[in-house]
């Protein structure tokens, strides 16, 4: 069976920071490639690198030295503006918190990045529906996040970073914040949306039994992959 076609992958990505006199490696010669369609999770202990590779990976965050590719394009040797119109385009993010605009509802929190985009408020409107009723939402659209429980504010999140249709979503311990139950939902609903969508996946997670489903963990240890 052919390797599926990289829709993002770096080459000897480094990461150092710098304070004063003193610098700290943070990633080292990160080697990383995720097909259409596959799971990748990224475990670590706290202060492992594992963020920053997610929000290097993303354009979030500055490289040092190393090679970026999404969806085929150097992502590095593109302007700034290149750049984050195709992030926006391809690259949805989906964090612990989930950072919804307190004063919208679900529904105008998740037409939120279509309406950005120059989309009609129709069109915007339907996905956003569509979606809030495939991630179990139907019938919370109209409410606010501070009527929401943290599992659907979370619910809320994802079909706000599906939306776009992107080609891979970035997800930052996305069950971090949520009891164990929820947490399972929440990422049994992540790979549910996976396969529906064939949008790649790449998952930080500290929880060894919600990598155990992905197609394939890389583990970091002191800003270092180990194989």
């Amino acid at each position: 069976m052919n390797k599926p076609e990289a829709v993002l992958s770096c080459t000897n990505l480094n990461r150092v920071f710098t304070t004063g006199p003193q610098k700290l490696h943070v990633l080292h010669d990160i080697n990383l490639s995720v097909g259409h369609g596959e799971t990748v999770a990224i475990t670590g202990s706290s202060g492992s690198g594992k963020s920053t590779l997610l929000h290097c990976l993303g354009g979030l965050d500055r490289i040092d030295s190393g090679k970026l590719h999404l969806v085929g394009r150097d992502y590095l040797s593109l302007s700034l503006s290149a750049r984050a119109q195709l992030r926006n385009q391809q690259l949805g993010f989906v964090y612990q918190f989930h950072h919804l605009l307190p004063e919208f509802t679900a529904l105008e929190n998740v037409a939120m990045p279509l309406l950005i985009r120059g989309d009609s408020v129709k069109n915007a409107t339907e996905q956003a529906q569509h979606l809030l009723q495939r991630t179990g939402l139907g019938k919370r659209i109209d409410h606010k996040p501070s009527e929401l429980s943290g599992g659907e504010r979370q619910r809320a999140a994802i079909a706000r970073a599906l939306v776009t249709k992107p080609s891979c979503l970035l997800a930052d311990e996305p069950t971090g914040n949520l009891d164990s139950h929820t947490a399972e939902q929440i990422h049994d609903l992540l790979l549910e949306m996976n396969q529906e969508t064939g949008c790649a996946m790449i998952m930080v997670t500290h929880e060894q039994r919600l990598a155990g489903k992905m197609q394939k963990t890389c583990h970091l240890q002191d800003g270092k992959i180990q194989d």
